[in-house]
């Protein structure tokens, strides 16, 4: 019996969630009560309380469900450790960018955790956990160009910091406008293109995709 119990209160635990990201996406998260997310989940506003302090901790709960793109950058590469610390940053991008554009689930969620969230007062907790994992990750980036700087005996042409601010600027300003729009652009192709490009502006050569094969097809055309 208590097995059973156990059971059934972790289905209405994942129910609430589900209903909270369905709502949340549909109307905004300030414009959704916890009463709403309760009659949506087939549960009771005290089952809400049972299971979540209040919304904020509700929607933090459902964010710790899946892992968004840029919470999923690869820590930062040491010495000795890998021969391509940007290699590795761009691999865990597009592994990012791949589960976005394929999961509906991590798309639900970062969509509503960028374009329908307000960070009000009550809402703090959850500022301050997309604040935290924001800099995780401008850390782990400005680390590995620092890295790779060093070992390609490159001068960053501005400050470590700001040329991580921009790359991540770049990542999560082609997530956000792909959201609006899925079909306008090829997000993981976009992805990898736009970071090299943004590499070669810091001084990195590194070839873009397809380059030398579109070189070699007009050699064969000549």
């Amino acid at each position: 019996m208590a097995r059973r119990t156990k059971e059934e209160a972790l289905a209405t635990r994942h129910r609430l969630l589900d209903a909270a990201e369905l709502l949340f996406q549909a109307q905004g998260v300030s414009q959704t009560t916890l009463q709403q997310i309760a009659q949506q989940a087939g549960a009771t506003r005290g089952a809400i309380y049972w299971h979540f302090k209040d919304k904020a901790d509700l929607f933090n709960a459902m964010m710790e469900r899946v892992i968004l793109p840029l919470e999923a950058a690869p820590k930062p590469a040491t010495a000795g450790v890998t021969d391509d610390p940007l290699a590795e940053i761009e691999e865990g991008m597009i592994h990012a960018l791949t589960l976005m554009a394929t999961d509906p689930q991590v798309r639900r969620v970062f969509d509503v955790a960028t374009h329908k969230v307000e960070y009000t007062h009550d809402m703090a907790s959850v500022q301050q956990r997309h604040l935290d994992a924001r800099n995780a990750c401008v850390g782990d980036f400005e680390k590995a160009l620092r890295l790779a700087a060093r070992r390609g005996h490159i001068k960053l042409p501005l400050p470590g910091n700001a040329a991580a601010q921009g790359l991540h600027a770049l990542i999560s300003g082609l997530i956000q406008n792909w959201l609006l729009d899925p079909e306008a652009f090829d997000l993981v192709h976009t992805g990898r293109r736009t970071f090299r490009v943004y590499l070669a502006g810091l001084g990195f050569a590194r070839p873009l995709p397809g380059t030398a094969v579109a070189a070699e097809a007009e050699t064969v055309a000549a």
